[in-house]
């Protein structure tokens, strides 16, 4: 399979994962967060190739990072269409409006698009997006083996806030039961913020959504 590395970036503590292949020094990156000093100097250090950066969503604290990250890297990255317009616009992905965090952040337009079930072929395996909308309108879940990188969607004992713009509690909770639910109880999530959890645990003890 591949190396999990997990980094707690910015004011918020986003979760930057970094994800190695096992026989080679390919490499990706899901969601870059901010001030990525720490994620920069361990692909520095490992002389990695990281072929694509993926975005679960575009708030600010999970892209915050993403410049210093694409350029060093020299990578493209992957969104989903319906928050195209979120890496440009520091309004959309909610910089503007925490002027007490960070200054207004903005990046370059992704080079791809994600959607429903697109498989990418990535460091010898495939990602498969699920369309994860609730949190953000363009939230996706990247799902390889039984490994589940769910963004800020679904965490341990928690969900994502929906009271952000394009935010809808009822997609929320729809995500997360017709499409996150139906996957394995032993699937481990890799959530956007906090610790790691699995289906199972969460379908038997998630507090918001109960299975």
């Amino acid at each position: 399979m591949f190396k999990i590395e997990s980094f707690s970036l910015g004011p918020l503590q986003t979760n930057a994962y970094l994800l190695i292949a096992e026989n080679s020094s390919n490499a990706i990156v899901i969601d870059p967060g901010m001030n990525p000093g720490a994620l920069v100097r361990r692909i520095q250090s490992l002389n990695l190739n990281v072929e694509a950066i993926l975005l679960t969503h575009a708030h600010f604290d999970h892209m915050g990072g993403l410049e210093e990250v694409r350029t060093l890297c020299n990578c493209p990255v992957y969104l989903h269409d319906l928050e195209a317009e979120w890496l440009t616009n520091a309004k959309l992905n909610g910089s503007a409006n925490w002027s007490q965090v960070t200054p207004p952040i903005t990046a370059e337009p992704a080079e791809y698009a994600l959607d429903e079930g697109q498989q990418l072929k990535l460091i010898g395996h495939t990602f498969t997006v699920y369309h994860t909308p609730g949190h953000s309108p363009g939230s996706v879940s990247f799902l390889c083996g039984k490994d589940l990188f769910a963004g800020d969607v679904l965490f341990r004992m928690g969900v994502g806030r929906t009271d952000l713009t394009g935010g809808s509690e009822r997609q929320l909770i729809d995500s997360i039961r017709t499409k996150l639910y139906r996957l394995a109880d032993d699937v481990t999530v890799y959530p956007g913020h906090g610790p790691k959890t699995t289906i199972g645990a969460e379908k038997s003890s998630n507090p918001y959504v109960p299975a």
